[in-house]
């Protein structure tokens, strides 16, 4: 790598399409490490904000010509001054919003939060994952165990992390039936962690079949039904009362309707789909039900560290729930593949 620090890139034109450039391999300065790409999943967010047109703005603004990809993993091969947890060779988990670490919020570990002009995402507004190699900060870093593959860590950077700060927000044990709305790959994760931690009935409700399919092959769901007939079905499998937890992951008004009738009286719901909106009446939906509705956006640092810790545990691979893998050099059929939705994640892996 000495002899040759170039490498190629994949960025986001906003017109549907990826190109691949020219850069530069960066050079790790202090506290920065430089990390060997494995595996960078695609996010539904980049497809929202990004692929198909830049509607980003503020936290999920894009600057053009920037290395997409915010769901990266892979181990560090250079390091630059000052390093106090992480060295070469360590394999690593990057958190994809890279917060001043200063601010109230950093300080809670919730970088996502960040309200800096120093906040940079990796893969918005500085390089992220879709290249060889990534230049990352160590407060960044998350370990990845040895047990974990690298496409493991990659859902983890986002996908995972986000759903599982959802699920510790309204609790799910087993006491609990769980109602998820949308089974993209956000949903599935729901599904997956909500099994790990011994949810009694899980209920999903998706109108792609290939995502009803991948749900049903993984055994993810007890249960998938149709968004018509979901909420004469959940009250049937529930004595009539309707679920204790349920998680919207579809970002549509019918879905965040259905996740919220469908919730018996004082039961919880977090919304995690982005985008949309959400009608519903207040009296009877939710304060005569005293229900509660909590907003979830991505994970913080520490819960991203615990949930590591607690996949391993479990036993579980967030990796199952990657359908298709490509190289860099097909990224443009990755990302259009996503774009579509008849499939699970998306991967571009290294070698």
């Amino acid at each position: 790598m000495e002899g040759n620090r170039s490498m190629k890139g994949a960025v986001l034109p906003g017109n549907s399409t990826v190109e691949l450039r020219d850069f530069e391999i960066p050079k790790p300065g202090h506290g920065e490490v430089l990390i060997q790409t494995k595996a960078t999943t695609i996010c539904g967010s980049d497809i929202r904000c990004i692929y198909r047109e830049h509607v980003g703005k503020g936290p999920e603004g894009y600057i053009p010509g920037t290395i997409a990809g915010h769901e990266p993993c892979g181990v560090i091969v250079e390091e630059g001054e000052g390093l106090r947890r992480f060295h070469k060779g360590d394999r690593v988990i990057v958190y994809h919003i890279s917060g001043c670490g200063l601010c109230n919020d950093c300080r809670r570990g919730y970088y996502i939060s960040c309200k800096s002009p120093y906040r940079r995402a990796y893969g918005w507004q500085r390089n992220g994952g879709m290249a060889p190699y990534i230049l990352a900060e160590e407060k960044d870093l998350i370990a990845l165990p040895d047990s974990l593959t690298y496409k493991d860590g990659a859902q983890v950077a986002c996908g995972f992390g986000t759903v599982y700060e959802a699920i510790e927000k309204i609790g799910v044990s087993g006491n609990d039936a769980v109602l998820v709305t949308g089974l993209g790959p956000v949903g599935l994760a729901a599904l997956m962690l909500c099994r790990a931690m011994g949810a009694n009935l899980l209920i999903g409700v998706e109108t792609n079949e290939a995502r009803i399919e991948l749900a049903k092959k993984l055994g993810l769901a007890d249960h998938v039904f149709s968004p018509e007939e979901a909420l004469e079905k959940v009250l049937q499998l529930t004595g009539g009362n309707g679920v204790e937890r349920s998680i919207d992951a579809s970002a549509s008004d019918p879905g965040r309707q259905l996740a919220i009738r469908a919730t018996r009286d004082r039961g919880k719901i977090a919304f995690v789909g982005e985008g949309g909106t959400c009608t519903f009446e207040p009296s009877p939906d939710i304060i005569h039900g005293q229900k509660t509705i909590y907003g979830s956006w991505v994970t913080s640092l520490w819960k991203m560290e615990e949930l590591v810790e607690r996949l391993v545990r479990w036993g579980i691979h967030p990796e199952e729930l990657i359908t298709h893998e490509f190289p860099l050099e097909q990224a443009s059929d990755a990302y259009a593949l996503m774009a579509g939705g008849s499939c699970g994640k998306v991967a571009v892996v290294f070698e």
